[in-house]
């Protein structure tokens, strides 16, 4: 068979089985046997194998890529995706659409749709071709997850669009699938997932997208993102044509041409969310037309043209057996309630959150209550009450313990926190997280140290705090799992570059709580180098200008900590940068001629990092921010800018090119 034959053979064995994909994953009507569909799959490997050269990403043999992820790359969403504002009864919904039609100057018409219990995702498609699949993420940065995505058969890997098309859905796990997956854990005598959602979740976090593959994953499409222009006019147009185009769209919906028909809707839900055949926890109700939803707009944090009403938390009765404690990966010391195995909502609950020794003697919880459980959204459960009727007299109160229960250090509460903390930097408990922290681009920017590599290192007794990061040699990186000769030099590399950081970069790696990135560059204007502020008093801290009582308490407390000074001891030994720079004592000078004026950076810039732009600001003393308010006096846009762009010219914020913004440092 020549080149062309195969070409054209190749295309249609791809157009079938993308057919028969449809059918059975998207329809649930297959039109043929198992078998004959795995006939076609393997003569098109044949082919591709045959003639490599002929494979193309939107292939169906795509769909489980090669050797696993090392770690996930992050991805900038083109918008935000946006949490939705909750409500819990008819008068929020009554007053939600007050509020729409007060600014439309009309009452608008709504779809309402189930709210799935999943994970929020975005695919984004390019002249038809699935392109990327990325994870939610804080909303604005999410993990690319295209591998593993890929993997859902429900999500076309082509469609017939051209352009640019990006969609937003859920995530999740049938009911069916998942109660089929505990079973055969609990036959292996494997932990069982704790529920659909987090069964979701954690298949989509795998690096080795043949693993994920092996999860029961669908997908349905709610929501759509950023096109190159006006397709479509309204939200149920979408969810039509969606469905056209070869996706799972949300369902079943309602056009409502009111507020009491949503209500009448979504109450007929709450009884009957069990027939459907995936969790839901509310119904989404968004304002139709895409005209009125660009009217409303929205806040920094969620759309104003829709909103979710969650059905209310179903609850049971069970025995609180004892109260243990959990140290997270900050040091934050929460209270565990470990009950009688109870089943609610779809799974069995075990323990569950007492979120701090506030809260417990708020609610007067004692170790052998029988307590009321619900499950917050369906998804997390807590303990609502005790039942004091039902008490013995053998309950026991709970108090908290001085020192930590993992590493024995003193434990320390901060002013007007409700939270106990470890702050040994080396407690066990903490060591990969505060690692995670200290390698963060915004803190001392060392590249490679994804959790897979830390947890690695940990495991193998390499390193037992950060500051063990520069006491790693090439030879004994390169004999770690998919770490080659190549990827132990890049991270011995990127460590030796991290040594001639700043004083502030180190200040916020150190993971002091409540010193952020800005608070650590406050701090230097006042100090030269780390043992100032080491030997620095709460008062002396307090009369700096923006270090209030608690942050002072809190470096203060850092400090005293043995084990976080051994760690600074042998940063200094390492010869990491300890002293104020040149850059940062102009920094401190703090009279240049940016100040009180604040910048905001979007898109690519081309002859400045980000972090170079933001410091030229700085060093004039100007600040910059993340968000774009009316009290930001410069957005300076490079290409690719988009919301924040969008924001700015909303408000009047004066918004500059790079080259205009180099002609304003001159």
């Amino acid at each position: 068979m020549n080149i062309n034959d195969a070409k054209k053979k190749i295309e249609k064995l791809k157009g079938e089985i993308r057919g028969h994909d449809r059918k059975y994953y998207v329809e649930a009507d297959p039109e043929i046997p198992d078998s004959e569909y795995d006939k076609l799959m393997k003569e098109l490997e044949g082919l591709e194998k045959a003639f490599p050269e002929l494979v193309t990403p939107d292939s169906p043999t795509q769909r489980v890529g090669g050797e696993p992820l090392k770690e996930f790359k992050t991805v900038t969403h083109n918008i935000p995706m946006l949490s939705l504002d909750n409500c819990y009864s008819a008068n929020e919904l009554i007053a939600f659409d007050e509020r729409a039609a007060k600014n439309l100057k009309e009452k608008p018409e709504y779809i309402v749709e189930p709210k799935i219990d999943g994970l929020a995702v975005c695919l984004f498609y390019e002249q038809g071709v699935l392109r990327q699949g990325s994870t939610r993420g804080d909303g604005v940065k999410g993990d690319d997850i295209s591998s593993n995505i890929k993997t859902i058969k429900s999500v076309p890997l082509s469609i017939p669009f051209s352009g640019k098309l990006e969609l937003r859905g859920e995530v999740f796990i049938p009911r069916e699938e998942f109660l089929k997956m505990n079973r055969e854990k609990e036959e292996q005598g494997e932990a069982e997932f704790a529920n659909p959602r987090n069964a979701a979740a954690g298949s989509l976090k795998l690096l080795d997208a043949r693993e994920v593959a092996k999860r029961p994953l669908d997908i349905l499409l709610h929501t759509l993102g950023s096109v190159q222009q006006d397709i479509w006019k309204t939200h149920e147009q979408t969810l039509l044509e969606l469905e056209k185009l070869g996706f799972k769209a949300v369902k079943p919906y309602k056009l409502c041409k009111n507020i009491m028909e949503v209500i009448n809707y979504v109450n007929s839900w709450e009884h009957k969310r069990d027939t459907l055949p995936y969790e839901i926890d509310g119904m989404v109700v968004k304002v139709n037309s895409y005209e009125h939803q660009k009217i409303l707009g929205s806040t920094n944090k969620s759309p104003r043209f829709a909103i979710a009403y969650k059905f209310k938390a179903r609850q049971a009765m069970t025995k609180l057996k004892k109260i243990t404690l959990q140290v997270g990966r900050t040091g934050i010391i929460t209270p565990v309630a470990e009950l009688e195995p109870v089943f609610l909502s779809g799974s069995t609950i075990s323990r569950c959150t007492l979120h701090n020794e506030d809260e417990i003697k708020r609610k007067d919880i004692r170790e052998g209550d029988t307590v009321v459980i619900e499950k917050g959204g369906e998804v997390i459960p807590k303990i609502v009450n005790s039942v004091a009727s039902r008490r013995s007299g053998r309950e026991k109160e709970f108090k908290m313990p001085g020192s930590c229960p993992v590493c024995g250090s003193q434990i320390v509460r901060l002013d007007e926190e409700v939270a106990w903390r470890c702050q040994n930097v080396a407690c066990p408990a903490q060591v990969e997280g505060r690692i995670e922290h200290f390698t963060l681009r915004s803190a001392m920017n060392i590249e490679g140290f994804g959790p897979a590599v830390i947890r690695q290192l940990i495991e193998n007794k390499m390193l037992k705090d950060y500051a063990d990061l520069y006491t790693l040699e090439k030879a004994e990186l390169e004999k770690l799992d998919r770490l080659g000769e190549k990827s132990a030099a890049n991270l011995v590399n990127a460590v030796e570059n991290s040594r001639r950081n700043t004083l502030s970069r180190l200040l916020f790696a150190l993971g002091i709580s409540d010193v952020g990135e800005h608070t650590a560059e406050i701090l230097i204007t006042k100090y030269e180098n780390i043992d100032q502020l080491i030997n620095a008093g709460v008062e002396e801290l307090q009369g700096i200008k923006g270090v209030g009582p608690r942050v002072a308490e809190s470096i203060v407390n850092f400090f005293k900590q043995k084990g976080n000074i051994a760690a600074i001891t042998k940063l200094k030994k390492a010869g990491v940068n300890t002293d104020r720079t040149e850059e940062e004592k102009m920094l401190s000078a703090g009279e240049g001629r940016f100040k009180n004026m604040s910048f905001v950076f979007t898109g690519e810039l081309e002859t400045f990092t980000r972090d170079a732009a933001e410091f030229e600001v700085k060093k004039m003393s100007g600040s910059t921010s993340e968000t774009v308010s009316r009290k930001t006096d410069y957005v300076v846009a490079g290409p690719g800018a988009g919301s924040k762009l969008k924001k700015a010219k909303e408000l009047g914020v004066k918004v500059l090119t790079e080259k205009e913004f180099k002609e304003l440092l001159k």
